[in-house]
């Protein structure tokens, strides 16, 4: 399915809700406000998910940056997607992920991206794989959802990867 990213507006939140998988409740959280500045260096960002060809909203992704050592260069975002639930399973996730990928790696110096999903969304792990994510481990207990703690699987994909399918 032909997506493309954009800033995300104040219009669009009415849009991107997030009630409609039971991998999305993650309790009470204050109101959704629109970054001004979708930087992607900023410490944590989204962009909006549209239709290539008419520009609906389809969802939202979004990123948190995680540090695996004090330096600079330990420095990685982890993204998140949430999309409406008419385009589901038409491989707006996997093309999605993909192009975000390749904001990171053709905007920062970053050297891996990676994601993290309920272990039981399988959907999800197939788009993160197509988009060529590799299953990493699973996170035990980590997410917080639904009033009790889930496992969940890490997936990454590291420059050098990236470079080979480009």
């Amino acid at each position: 399915m032909p997506v493309r990213l954009r800033p995300m507006t104040e219009a669009d939140l009415p849009q991107l809700t997030n009630a409609e998988s039971p991998y999305e409740n993650f309790g009470p959280r204050g109101p959704r406000t629109a970054p001004l500045d979708p930087s992607l260096t900023a410490d944590a960002g989204g962009l909006t998910v549209v239709d290539d060809d008419g520009g609906a909203v389809l969802g939202s992704v979004s990123w948190v940056w995680q540090r695996w050592g004090p330096n600079p260069q330990s420095r990685n975002p982890m993204i998140g997607i949430w999309l409406a639930v008419a385009v589901r399973g038409r491989g707006a996730g996997t093309e999605t992920q993909r192009q975000l990928a390749d904001l990171f790696f053709l905007h920062t110096t970053v050297n891996r991206v990676e994601a993290h999903t309920d272990a039981q969304n399988l959907a999800e792990q197939r788009a993160l794989e197509k988009a060529g994510f590799r299953r990493e481990g699973v996170t035990r207990g980590a997410q917080w959802r639904e009033g009790a703690y889930h496992d969940s699987h890490i997936f990454s994909i590291l420059r050098s990867e990236w470079e080979g399918q480009r």
